[in-house]
């Protein structure tokens, strides 16, 4: 399959972790003409193979899946112990006298890895790390398109020599995760128009531009600075498909006024997100908060109660820079009216 077959219009909907993308937004993107995109990286292989036999059964349409690339991590018990520590102000503030511990750090990716051959979905996107010439030749031999997610052209270049089919160029302006993997995460700051020219002019493969773009106009700036295709996360946030919690949907579409910032204060990676009082409380210590994934495991428990009690002040309210531009109605709409954007 080619790259251009992904699809009928430019538009990829981003694979956002964490439930946002259920397989009934994945199908109706899909269904109307553009690619959609289901997160599987925070889940294990038997759940995702439950939400891929889903997909399926409501589109004969290609999708994608997107995983983490990354490493079970082994903490140190002192490590566990500060990370902990850092928190207490926020879990206090529950009415907690201690943080409970989390069963496990991340998924095993190498599982996840096998569970993607054997799914073999139309493409597979990556994201915190790159594969190996080897992993990227077994997922061609299973037919699935293999797409990187950078950050700098140096990035882009690096997975474009392992076979890449295509890269994600991610600006700054990006909600969620950075996928930063070469160099300190802090120092990818190139803007969405930035770095789009920058990664076409340096990888012969498609560019799939990422960053800011929440409709029709913005789509046709970035295919005319070089992208072959765009992914939207945010604007697909605020869908009626989106998995989201409502009172975080809530925020996303009163998002006016609202600033968007990078924290590492959730995870252990920088990741944007409207600003609230979980990100303030933990400003001066994120720099020292241990790495993905232990802190993202650590802060789970937090997440989970912040759920619980519809409190989006505790919540990671990942969004990017263009949250206040989110229109909310059904996907299959969304894509129509991008569509009718795009050519107008």
């Amino acid at each position: 399959m080619e790259f251009s077959s992904l699809f009928k219009l430019p538009i990829i909907q981003g694979p956002m972790a964490g439930g946002a993308t259920t397989p009934e937004l994945v199908a109706a993107v899909s269904n109307a003409g553009a690619l959609g995109s289901f997160a599987g990286s925070l889940l294990a292989p038997a759940a995702l193979r439950t939400a891929v036999e889903r997909i399926r059964g409501l589109t004969t349409q290609p999708f994608l899946l997107n995983f983490f690339v990354q490493r079970t991590p082994t903490p140190s018990p002192d490590e566990i112990r500060q990370g902990a520590e850092l928190l207490r102000p926020v879990w206090e503030s529950l009415g907690w006298t201690e943080l409970p511990q989390p069963k496990q750090w991340c998924e095993d990716f190498d599982a996840q890895f096998d569970a993607l051959l054997e799914l073999r979905p139309a493409a597979a996107s990556f994201t915190f790390g790159i594969l190996d010439a080897v992993q990227v030749e077994r997922l061609h031999a299973a037919g699935i398109l293999t797409i990187g997610t950078v950050t700098t052209v140096e990035e882009a270049l690096a997975w474009q020599s392992i076979g890449a089919d295509a890269v994600i160029a991610s600006g700054i302006e990006a909600g969620g995760h950075r996928g930063t993997f070469i160099g300190r995460q802090e120092d990818a700051t190139l803007t969405a128009h930035e770095l789009w020219p920058a990664v076409a002019q340096a990888v012969s493969i498609p560019v799939i531009a990422a960053g800011n773009i929440m409709n029709g106009a913005d789509i046709r700036q970035a295919l005319a600075l070089g992208a072959s295709a765009v992914q939207m996360g945010t604007a697909f946030l605020v869908t009626d498909e989106s998995g989201i919690h409502p009172a975080y949907k809530g925020r996303l579409i009163d998002a006016e006024g609202q600033p968007t910032r990078q924290t590492r204060s959730f995870s252990g990676r920088y990741a944007r997100g409207i600003e609230n009082r979980f990100m303030r409380q933990m400003a001066s210590v994120e720099a020292q908060v241990p790495l993905y994934p232990v802190q993202n495991a650590l802060t789970g428990s937090i997440r989970a109660a912040a759920a619980k009690n519809n409190d989006t002040e505790l919540m990671s309210l990942w969004a990017g820079t263009g949250v206040a531009r989110a229109r909310p109605m059904p996907a299959k709409q969304l894509i129509e009216l991008l569509a009718s954007e795009l050519q107008s």
